[in-house]
């Protein structure tokens, strides 16, 4: 008989799982028909199976919407029953995160992907025309094998996929499942990755998603002009999907480094994390390929390597996906998720759009458009096709060097990473960079298939001298020479992209205003370059610690202990030209806030700027996340998050240690401090101790303790304290009471200054009373590791990355405008 299970909710997720294998239907029944409307009616103006193919595109374009609809309800009615539920969220996460719960874990990922390829192909649908047919054949293939990853059934003992709708008792093994009633023990979900719950990872997975999904436009395309033979057709419709796919790409890569920034601890923006890495793959061929195949509309040439391009990128896209989800990059990516038993249908994703893709290529290469007119040395399209190549270069190396797991797996080698993996990419990559930036320069002053040579060469040297100028400037007053010499030339590349492609603007504005698209994605990425190189090149870690503190082995291993100091509450600390001041903390569950406050004095001490930082710490499952906080200025930003921190509040730890720590009484709170000294004081007397010093300012003598009521026999006398430590200043009322004939004292904390004191005895004949200092003994005061980092010019990052993409979307806008007069 069947275990009936209490309080679940099954019909959401069985209504998801509906939709889940309705959209795989829909999706193959459009693919089958737009296939055979392609072949079977080719040239009819009607065609029953193109619209059968809308029906079924538009059905699993309905089904995805609902499978969204009914995930979103389990997770945000907190149905831990769902695995997807329980593993990824919590009851205490806020709506917005809840939100980006939904794309926390592969499935929804998967969702969030196969959304966006049915947003744009309900977009192709109206606008491809003549192209619907073949198109839409590839998208909606592209839907049935997205689909299969969400699929999550069995065939031949072999699942297919893996549903969000997955009940939690058939992920897991545990005795408790045995257990009809198992629901009441799990009262809350495992939660969200804290490094996750950043408000950049409600827009950066969305954004990326949607840019991985765009690049399936051009390469079907692509596939479509191959198979129906149209070679040359295909371009021009192409090639604003192409801009737009690399413009959102693009977008999203760098909302990723902005999480990066903001969110974790990379201490910057750039990591070359292998799954980071991963990402831009696809982004670097695309933005290749969009430049060979504007070389072969205007002139013809390059037609196989612009078409190789489009579809390569869409495989490294699922390649990208592969790497990032079938875990075999686990043990060198903070990114990447566990293997879920989907490796070997991963690789099939990869493979079922790599042969197609290299069997066309092969079978169509003799029939492909060929100009046998060299290409003029002193050409737009020679140099642009040059600079493509390093593109794909450049390409290639990260993604040889990110595969090393790969490798070894296929091989059964252990080829190890190179040891200081980021000097490798860096100096690697930028010789690439320097390339490009090069070539993003001078052939603008290039003219497609004939150039003035004399005219080109005086411009050129001109502005490639004006930019050297520049750079020499920049380099000296940055540091930046300091840096290898690769970084200098990228430096010098990036300056005179800038400024070469500057002047092109300037021409547009004078009446060539189509050039001006490509002017300004040029000078945005000039900016990013010239930001990122100063910023991650010349950061200065400000929190150098030159007390030899080693802070413990453990840390050793994680951080380098030089360059994180030791700020004890309240207690000011010098820290370059900063002095800065642990001056409490606030908890918002489960986070932590720390408040540090910065202040810059002048010579007199006079305080010239001032401000407070709250990076914050999230403990869970026993570990701590931090996240720093960032105080920006126009020309740096000063980056704050803390290392470690004692001790952990009582509201984060674990609810054993918290009924523990309630159990504590009077005599095993005063373990906690340092053995009390007593001093006889009048009114007006002073109490020095270690850090400061405490005022008995006056005695109150009608001092009430609260919810012990007091009659006319009982006294109690509060002494009115005044306490002085670090520049602060503090009030505390310890109370002398007697009731019923017997003797209490009430105690009072002064945690921020480390202190207990207790009014312990009256002394009438020498009008005194006795004070108790208790004081925290160093080892148990609070305090905060931190580790504080400038970076310099980092503004001309984020705002080339905004131009960069102005660019694009005016390059999407002149190539419709186009489109529309062809």
């Amino acid at each position: 008989m069947d275990t009936v299970f209490k309080g679940e909710h099954l019909l959401p997720g069985q209504i998801g799982q509906f939709f889940i294998v309705l959209s795989f239907g829909a999706a193959l029944l459009s693919f089958i028909s737009y296939y055979f409307a392609t072949t079977e009616d080719a040239g009819k103006n009607a065609s029953s199976w193109q619209r059968m193919g809308r029906i079924g595109f538009y059905i699993n374009s309905i089904s995805i919407l609902g499978m969204g609809t009914c995930l979103f309800y389990v997770i945000y009615n907190h149905y831990f029953e769902y695995h997807y539920a329980w593993a990824y969220t919590s009851r205490s996460l806020p709506v917005y995160y809840i939100v980006s719960g939904f794309w926390n874990g592969q499935e929804g990922g998967f969702l969030l992907w196969t959304f966006w390829q049915a947003v744009l192909g309900n977009i192709l649908i109206r606008r491809a025309k003549s192209w619907e047919r073949p198109v839409m054949t590839v998208v909606a293939f592209s839907q049935v094998v997205l689909a299969t990853m969400v699929l999550g059934v069995e065939i031949l003992g072999t699942r297919i996929g893996s549903s969000p709708f997955l009940l939690l008792r058939k992920a897991l093994e545990a005795p408790i499942f045995q257990n009809p009633d198992y629901l009441s023990f799990i009262k809350d979900g495992q939660g969200m990755n804290p490094s996750l719950q950043n408000y950049w990872m409600i827009i950066h997975p969305p954004t990326l998603f949607l840019g991985f999904a765009s690049i399936v436009v051009p390469f079907a395309y692509a596939v479509a002009g191959l198979w129906q033979k149209r070679y040359k057709e295909w371009v021009a419709p192409a090639i604003p999907y192409a801009l737009f796919a690399g413009m959102i790409l693009g977008t999203g890569v760098i909302m990723g480094s902005f999480w990066a920034y903001e969110s974790l601890n990379f201490d910057g923006f750039w990591a070359w994390d292998p799954v980071e890495n991963a990402s831009i793959f696809p982004w670097i061929t695309m933005v290749a390929a969009l430049h060979v195949l504007i070389v072969f509309k205007n002139t013809g040439h390059s037609y196989f390597t612009a078409t190789f391009l489009v579809l390569i990128s869409f495989v490294l896209v699922w390649y990208s996906s592969f790497l990032s989800r079938s875990g075999i990059l686990g043990d060198t990516s903070v990114h990447s998720f566990t293997d879920n038993g989907m490796f070997w249908q991963l690789v099939i994703g990869v493979l079922i759009f790599l042969v197609p893709s290299i069997v066309l290529l092969v079978v169509r290469r003799k029939q492909m458009p060929i100009t046998k007119k060299d290409e003029d040395t002193y050409s737009r399209e020679f140099w642009m096709f040059v600079g493509s190549v390093f593109l794909g270069l450049s390409c290639f190396h990260l993604l040889v060097v990110t595969s090393v797991p790969v490798w070894n797996a296929m091989f059964g080698t252990k080829i190890a990473p190179p040891s200081d993996v980021i000097k490798h990419y860096n100096v690697i990559q930028s010789s690439f960079a320097f390339v490009v930036t090069i070539l993003t320069g001078f052939t603008q002053f290039l003219k497609y298939k004939k150039t003035d040579v004399t005219r080109f060469f005086i411009t050129t040297g001109l502005y490639l001298l004006f930019g050297a100028l520049i750079t020499a400037l920049v380099v000296y007053a940055t540091g930046v020479y300091k840096l290898n010499a690769v970084f200098i030339l990228v430096m010098w590349g990036s300056v005179y992209s800038v400024v070469a492609n500057a002047k092109i603007l300037a021409d547009a504005f004078k009446g060539q205003f189509k050039l001006a698209g490509s002017a300004v994605a040029h000078i945005g990425f000039g900016l990013l370059l010239i930001g990122a190189l100063i910023a991650a090149g010349t950061r200065s870690i400000i929190s150098i610690n030159n007390t030899g503190e080693g802070f413990s082995p453990e840390f050793a291993k994680e951080q380098n202990p030089r360059e994180n100091i030791l700020v004890y509450l309240n207690q000011p600390q010098k820290m370059g030209d900063y002095t800065v001041t642990y001056i409490g903390d606030s908890i918002s569950t489960p986070n932590i806030f720390f408040k540090v406050d910065y202040k810059k004095m002048d010579a007199n001490g006079k305080v010239t700027n001032e401000f407070v930082l709250k990076p914050k710490a999230l403990i869970n499952k026993g570990q701590m996340s931090a996240s720093p906080d960032t105080r920006h200025y126009l020309f740096h930003d000063m980056y704050t998050h803390i290392t470690m921190f004692y001790p952990v509040p009582s509201a984060l730890k674990g609810e054993a240690e918290q009924n523990g720590a309630d159990g504590h009484d009077e005599a095993n709170d005063d373990k906690n401090y340092d053995a009390p000294v007593s001093h006889e004081v009048a009114p007006g007397d002073t109490i020095r101790y270690r850090d400061g010093y405490i005022l008995l300012k006056g005695l109150n003598k009608e001092a009430k303790v609260q919810s012990i009521p007091l009659t006319d026999s009982d006294v109690a006398i509060g002494a009115n304290l005044e306490i002085v430590t670090n520049g602060k200043k503090y009030e505390a009322v310890p109370v002398y009471m007697i009731k019923n004939g017997n003797v209490f004292d009430f105690a009072r904390k002064v945690d921020d200054a480390g202190l207990k004191l207790r009014f312990s005895k009256v002394i009438p004949e020498n009008k005194k009373v006795e004070i108790m200092v208790y004081q925290q003994p160093e080892s148990k005061k609070k305090f905060i590791v931190m580790k504080a980092i400038q970076f310099p010019y980092i503004n001309f990052f984020w705002s080339g990355t905004i131009i960069m993409v102005i660019g694009f979307f005016m390059s999407i806008l002149r190539r419709k405008k186009e489109l529309k007069v062809v």
